[in-house]
């Protein structure tokens, strides 16, 4: 009898382990990530040997890692900044379109600035004797297929520039996050976003590789984000805690200046001002962001934030995969949250938990989760998917005065249903309840 008990048990403990094993093995490969011991905002996190290196560029670090290198070089973060007079194909404007006003033509382009969404144009202006560049007037849309004004002082910094492209240069605007090493030394150690952007200065580790860089993914998990957040967080100018924009009048800047990977994030970088319920020229009332590069701004609210996941548990750092131009449907949220798993959806079937169609847009998890919501300019489509993931009913959109087009329902059902027949079929659904009412 005996035996008998102590078999019936252990084939209990074995039925429970694998059920324990099935439901939570797709977080296993985060499991050291995700369990490293906070260590505060305020900590220096760099390795000793990397604050006397400097930058020495990504062709350095080719011959031992290839393959990041080769996924790099094919991403969008090494294309940031590129050169129309080396190779004249990197320019997706069309010159023969440019409005007589412009103040820049092709051959006055030293660099183009992005190329995805919007390309704009870096033209030649020397300050004081130093390298620098202005923007000219018009933007490229990609978007549109059209040319469109541009003004880069009516950002945040409208106050701190005279109103004149010719007279706010990219150094204090564009070029610590767009120019590799700039941030911190102000010298254009490489265009792009490149390797020691995210990993430090090299040098010591190119001549020694034991000497160790920065790697996020086994660093504390709210400071692995902070490599993402340095440029993906809209901010204000931290000399701006202790002054007015009037005293750093033609030198504020548009990036956390001295910030390298692996410093205390805070210490250089002041985010952008947000009290939940109000609305602002950056922020829903929500906390949703209008604009672009606003994904870190929405992600610390977000409960995956406050848990401790992290920007590379859904982006490949080299590849950045998935991006906005390339998803791979519900199979990267599903690897962790798997229909009955613990974290959701509690569902048993896919329909039954979206009242949609499993093949159909209702289905895939980021058309409710991360709907479209925010702009690239003021004339581009919805094309920014949030990053707060919480679902936001059509009565919450009327409530909090956002366009019914950045609502998930309204976006697909505009042609067919109401902000409130959509309200309703939630309600007869049973997807809403005290805290959605």
């Amino acid at each position: 009898m005996k035996r008998v008990f102590i078999f019936i048990v252990s084939i209990l403990i074995l039925i429970g382990g694998y059920f324990v094993y099935t439901k939570s093995s797709k977080l296993l490969p985060f499991y050291y990530q995700l369990t490293q011991n906070r260590v505060g905002t305020e900590v220096n996190l760099q390795p000793k040997e990397q604050k006397d290196a400097t930058f020495v560029g990504s062709s350095k670090c080719i011959e031992c890692h290839k393959k990041n290198h080769k996924s790099w070089s094919h991403s969008a973060h090494s294309r940031m900044i590129q050169d129309p007079i080396k190779n004249p194909s990197v320019v997706v404007a069309d010159f023969s379109k440019l409005p007589s006003n412009a103040n820049f033509t092709l051959k006055d382009a030293v660099y183009t600035v992005g190329s995805k969404f919007k390309q704009r144009f870096m033209i030649r202006k020397d300050i004081d004797g130093k390298e620098d560049y202005v923007l000219g007037n018009y933007q490229w849309n990609v978007e549109t297929s059209k040319w469109q004004g541009f003004k880069p002082w009516k950002y945040w910094y409208k106050d701190a520039y005279p109103h004149d492209n010719e007279e706010l240069p990219t150094s204090k605007a564009c070029d610590g996050c767009h120019f590799t090493g700039y941030m911190s030394t102000q010298k254009r150690v490489e265009s792009g976003i490149a390797c020691e952007s995210c990993h430090g200065r090299a040098s010591k580790h190119i001549e020694n590789p034991k000497s160790k860089l920065y790697v996020a993914s086994i660093s504390d998990p709210k400071r692995t984000n902070e490599v993402c957040l340095q440029c993906h967080m809209r901010n204000r100018d931290i000399r701006l805690k202790d002054n007015n924009i009037s005293a750093i009048y033609g030198d504020a800047k548009d990036y956390p200046y001295g910030y390298e990977a692996g410093k205390s994030l805070s210490k250089y970088k002041m985010v952008a001002p947000f009290i939940l319920g109000q609305e602002t020229k950056e922020f829903y009332a929500n906390g949703m962001g209008k604009k672009n590069r606003m994904q870190g701004n929405e992600f610390i609210h977000s409960i995956k934030g406050m848990h401790g996941i992290t920007c590379i548990n859904c982006h490949n750092p080299h590849t950045l995969e998935p991006t906005a131009q390339k998803n791979d449907g519900n199979k990267l949220c599903m690897s962790c949250h798997s229909l009955g798993s613990p974290i959701g959806p509690h569902q048993r079937s896919l329909e039954e938990h979206t009242k949609h169609k499993v093949n159909s847009k209702g289905s895939l998890c980021v058309e409710c989760h991360m709907p479209k919501v925010g702009r690239h300019t003021s004339k581009s489509p919805l094309t920014v998917r949030t990053h707060l993931f919480g679902f936001i009913t059509p009565k919450e959109t009327l409530a909090l005065n956002m366009p019914k087009e950045t609502n998930a329902c309204y976006s697909c059902h505009k042609n067919d249903r109401t902000m409130k027949t959509l309200q309703n079929d939630l309600e007869k659904w049973g997807m809403v309840g005290w805290d959605k009412r």
